[in-house]
C-alpha cells in the first residue's frame, strides 16, 4: 500500500511539472518591438489605469521578463480577477476580467450597532459601495465585523455573507447577524496579594460582577480596554503605598463553553514594601537647589509614593520651564537597599538648553475665532519660552467656558536645537441656548417664552441674552449684552435693559401688578492675571399699580416711597479667579465682592455682597466644593431699606429642600419678602457620573446647605438658618446648565414651604 502511494505521489509530481514546462513554454517568445497595445475586457476601469501599469510602451521592445511584470502590476491594482497576455504579430493584447463591483451594502439582525458605523468599519477594511469585490476582502470584513461584537462582549455573535450578482457585474452584499446574548463577568479574582484584601483590589476595578447600575454603566461586560485601565489602578495603588517591585505577572480571560459568562483571573507579585531612606539632588540646579528642593514631595521615613516622585519630577520640570527651558530633563534614580527595604532617590537634572516660542498653534475651534483664543495667552510667539506663561494661558482658554477640552503640548521643532511650537487643541461645546414654548394653565391662563442665550456670539466671544415671557402673572423682558474685550487691554462692558411685570395667580385673587424696569452698564478692568474691578451705573424705575388684595409689605413700602419710585444706583465690585476651568472646576477658588449705592433718587440705599468659592480635589475623581455668601444692606438718611433690594433664600441655589425664594420675613399676607441680609453655606462632594465617558460636565454630587434671609432689624442668627442635605445631578446641557437635587430638611421651622424634589436650567452652584 505504502509503495502504491509513493508511485501516485510521484506521478502528480511529474504531471505538475510538465504543466508548468508547458506553461513556460506556451509564454515565451522572442523579444519584439512593440507596435501597438489594445486592451480587451474592460468595464468601468480606465484604459489609462492600464496604460500606467505597464513597464513598456508602444516602440519599445518587449521580452518575458516585462511580461511577467506587467502581470504583476495588473494583478496588484486589485481590479481584476484575471489578466492574461496574448502576442499577435508585433501587437501586444492585454486581456483582462474584471472583479464585480460593490453595488450596496447591507446588514440584518443588528441591534447592537447603527448601520452606518458598521459600514464604517467595513470601510476600513476595502468593503464599501463602489469599490471591487474580493473574496478574501469579505473575509476579512466578517471577522471585523465579529471583533466589533466582541468588543460589545457579544461573543456569540454570527456573521454570515450573501453575495448577490445584479447587472453589469455588481454585487450586492448582505451580512446576517444573529448577535445572541452579552457574555456578562460572573467572576474576577486576584492571587498572590497579601497586604490588602481581595474586596478592597476589585473596589479599584471599574469592570466588576454587576449591580444595580450595570444596566447603565455596562460595568460587567467585559472590556480588554478597561481591564488594562483596572491593571494599571492596581499598579498605582500599590507602588503609592510603598510596594516598589510590585508587578502583574499574568492575566487570563476565560469564557464559558456557552460564550455566556467570563472569569477574569489577576496573578500579582507584591514584593516586600520599601521606606524612602533620603532624597539627594544632583546635577545643573541653576545655582537655585534650595527652591528646587522646596518643591519635593518625597517624604523621607515614608513608604515609597511612585506618585510623590512623579510628582516632584514634574514640578522641577515645570519649574525649569519657567526659566525658559523647554527640554530639561529629570530623571529619579532609586538606590535600593533590599536587606533593610529602604530605598534612597538620587535627583538628577540637566536643564539642557534655552528655548524659545517659533509660534503658537490653535486648532479645533471650528466656530470661535482664533483671536478669542488668542487674546488668552500670556506667552507670546518669538519670545523665550516660559511654563508658568504657558499654564496661565491655558487655565485662560479654559475659563472662557466655551470648550470641553483644552488641551496644551510644546513640540520641538525639526532641525533647530533652540525653538519650540506650542500646540493648543480645544473641543468645542455648545455655548447657546434657545428656549421656545408654549403653555396653558388654569392659574395663569395661556403663556408663551422665547428665550436665547449665547456665551459665544457668533465666535466672537460676546455674550448676548434675549429673554421674553408673556404669562398672564409674569411678564418679561430682559436683554443682557458682555463684550469681555471691549478694549484691546481687556476691559470688558456689560449692558442689561429691563422690564418686568408681576402679578397674582389667579387663584391667589387680586388684580395689583408690580412694574420694574431698568438700564445699566458697567465695565470690568483686569489689575492682575486673576482680579478684576467692576464700576458703572444704571437706572431703575418701581411702580405699583394698587389694586385689590395689595400686600401689606407693598402698602407699606407705597407709603415711604410713593407709588412710583426711581433710583440711580453707582455700582462698584471686585473679583478673584483662580479656578482651573469655569466649565467645570475641580480646584482653586473664586471670590466676589459687589456692592451698590443709591446716590440719586427717590430712594437712597447701600448694599454689599460677598461670595468665596473653594475647589479641593481629593483625587481624580472627587472633588470638594464649598461656597459662602454674605449679603447685607441698609437704608440711607433714615430711610428704611427698599422692598426690590432684598434679597431671597430657599431652592436651587441656596437652601435647596425649600421652596425657591421662600425662606425669611413675610407679611400679614404671608408673603415671603425677602430680607436685606443674607447667608448661604454650601458644601458638596462631586464625582463624575457612572458611565458618562468622556463627558466630564456629567456630575453626581451629595451636598449640605445652610441658610436664610433676616429682616433689618435682624442679626445674622444661627438659631435661625435652615439646613438640608441630599443629592443631585448637574450636566452642562445643550440646553443649558441643569441641576437636579433631591433634599431632606435638617433643620426647618412650622411654615416652612419643603420642595423635596427640584429641578432647574441655568444655576450655578
Amino acid at each position: 500500500m505504502q509503495k502504491q502511494l509513493n508511485r501516485f505521489k510521484i506521478r502528480a509530481v511529474c504531471a505538475i511539472a510538465a504543466g508548468l514546462f508547458a506553461v513556460n513554454a506556451a509564454w515565451a517568445v522572442d523579444p519584439f518591438t512593440v507596435r501597438d497595445i489594445r486592451v480587451e475586457g474592460l468595464q468601468r476601469v480606465e484604459p489609462g489605469t492600464i496604460f500606467a501599469s505597464l513597464p513598456f510602451r508602444v516602440g519599445e521592445t518587449y521580452n518575458d521578463e516585462k511580461g511577467s511584470t506587467a502581470i504583476r502590476a495588473l494583478f496588484g491594482l486589485g481590479l481584476f480577477k484575471d489578466v492574461r497576455l496574448e502576442v499577435n504579430g508585433d501587437v501586444l493584447v492585454v486581456i483582462v476580467e474584471e472583479r464585480p463591483t460593490v453595488a450596496d451594502v447591507d446588514f440584518v439582525g443588528t441591534k447592537e450597532f447603527d448601520k452606518e458605523a458598521l459600514k464604517k468599519a467595513l470601510r476600513d477594511v476595502g468593503i464599501a459601495d463602489g469599490q471591487p469585490f474580493d473574496k478574501a476582502l469579505a473575509d476579512k470584513a466578517e471577522q471585523e465585523l465579529k471583533r466589533q461584537y466582541i468588543n460589545k462582549s457579544l461573543y456569540g455573535a454570527e456573521v454570515v455573507t450573501t453575495v448577490t450578482p445584479i447587472e453589469r457585474n455588481r454585487v450586492n452584499l448582505t451580512f446576517s447577524v444573529v448577535e445572541g446574548d452579552v457574555a456578562k463577568i460572573k467572576e474576577i479574582r486576584i492571587t498572590g496579594n497579601k497586604a490588602f484584601s481581595e474586596s478592597t483590589l476589585l473596589g479599584l476595578f471599574d469592570l466588576d460582577t454587576g449591580g444595580w447600575l450595570s444596566w447603565y454603566t455596562k460595568s460587567d461586560r467585559y472590556s480588554r480596554a478597561k481591564l488594562n485601565a483596572d491593571i494599571e489602578t492596581l499598579r498605582s495603588y500599590y507602588l503609592s503605598r510603598g510596594y516598589l517591585e510590585f508587578k502583574v505577572d499574568s492575566t487570563q480571560v476565560a469564557i464559558s463553553p456557552d460564550k455566556q459568562s467570563i472569569a477574569v483571573t489577576v496573578n500579582v507579585t507584591e514584593g516586600e514594601r520599601f521606606v524612602v531612606s533620603s532624597v539627594k539632588l544632583e546635577g545643573d540646579y541653576l545655582g537655585k537647589e534650595e527652591e528646587f528642593k522646596s518643591l519635593v514631595t518625597i517624604k523621607p521615613a515614608e513608604a515609597y509614593n511612585a506618585d510623590a516622585v512623579a510628582e516632584t519630577r514634574k514640578a522641577f520640570i515645570d519649574y525649569f520651564g519657567t526659566f525658559g527651558f523647554a527640554f530639561a530633563r529629570v530623571e529619579a534614580v532609586p538606590e535600593i537597599d533590599r536587606v533593610n527595604n529602604r530605598v534612597a532617590f538620587v535627583l538628577q537634572a540637566e536643564p539642557s538648553r534655552r528655548a524659545y516660542v517659533r509660534r503658537i498653534n490653535v486648532s479645533g475651534n471650528n466656530r470661535t475665532r482664533d483671536e478669542v483664543v488668542r487674546r488668552e495667552f500670556r506667552q507670546f510667539e518669538s519670545s523665550w519660552y516660559d511654563g508658568d506663561k504657558i499654564r496661565l494661558s491655558r487655565d485662560r482658554i479654559d475659563r472662557l467656558g466655551f470648550f470641553n477640552e483644552v488641551n496644551v503640548d510644546t513640540q520641538e521643532v525639526t532641525g533647530t536645537a533652540d525653538q519650540v511650537d506650542v500646540n493648543v487643541s480645544v473641543v468645542e461645546k455648545p455655548t447657546g441656548n434657545l428656549q421656545l414654548g408654549a403653555g396653558y394653565s388654569s392659574a395663569d391662563s395661556v403663556s408663551l417664552l422665547f428665550g436665547i442665550k449665547q456665551e459665544n456670539v457668533f465666535g466672537s466671544g460676546n455674550y448676548l441674552g434675549i429673554e421674553l415671557n408673556t404669562s398672564k402673572s409674569n411678564r418679561q423682558m430682559v436683554l443682557s449684552t458682555i463684550d469681555p474685550y471691549f478694549t484691546a487691554d481687556g476691559i470688558s462692558r456689560t449692558i442689561d435693559v429691563y422690564d418686568r411685570t408681576s402679578k397674582p395667580l389667579s387663584g391667589q385673587g387680586g388684580d395689583y401688578s408690580l412694574k420694574t424696569r431698568g438700564a445699566s452698564i458697567r465695565f470690568g478692568v483686569p489689575f492682575t492675571e486673576n482680579d478684576t474691578v467692576y464700576f458703572g451705573s444704571g437706572f431703575e424705575s418701581l411702580t405699583i399699580v394698587p389694586g385689590t388684595n395689595l400686600p401689606v409689605s407693598y402698602q407699606t413700602y407705597a407709603d415711604q416711597f410713593g407709588f412710583k419710585s426711581n433710583s440711580i444706583p453707582l455700582t462698584v465690585g471686585w473679583s478673584r479667579d483662580n479656578r482651573d476651568s469655569a466649565l467645570v472646576p475641580t480646584s482653586g477658588r473664586y471670590q466676589r465682592l459687589y456692592g451698590d449705592w443709591g446716590v440719586a433718587g427717590d430712594i437712597k440705599f447701600a448694599r454689599a455682597n460677598y461670595q468665596i468659592q473653594q475647589y479641593i480635589p481629593l483625587n481624580k475623581q472627587f472633588t470638594i466644593a464649598l461656597n459662602g455668601e454674605l449679603g447685607w444692606g441698609k437704608g440711607l438718611n433714615g430711610q428704611p431699606y427698599p422692598l426690590f433690594k432684598n434679597y431671597y433664600s430657599g431652592g436651587l441655589g441656596s437652601v435647596r429642600g425649600f421652596e425657591q425664594s421662600s425662606l425669611g420675613p413675610r407679611d400679614a399676607s404671608d408673603l415671603a419678602t425677602g430680607g436685606p441680609k443674607k447667608l448661604t453655606l454650601n458644601a458638596e462632594l462631586i464625582a463624575p457620573f457612572p458611565g458618562a465617558g468622556n463627558d466630564r460636565t456629567l456630575r453626581m454630587y451629595g451636598f449640605v446647605d445652610a441658610g436664610n434671609v433676616f429682616g433689618e432689624k435682624q442679626g445674622y442668627r444661627v438659631n435661625d438658618l435652615r439646613a438640608s442635605t441630599g443629592i443631585g445631578i448637574s450636566w452642562i446641557s445643550p440646553v443649558g446648565p441643569l441641576r437636579i437635587a433631591y433634599a431632606m430638611p435638617l433643620r426647618k421651622r412650622a411654615g416652612d414651604r419643603i420642595e423635596r424634589l427640584q429641578f432647574q436650567i441655568g444655576t450655578s452652584f
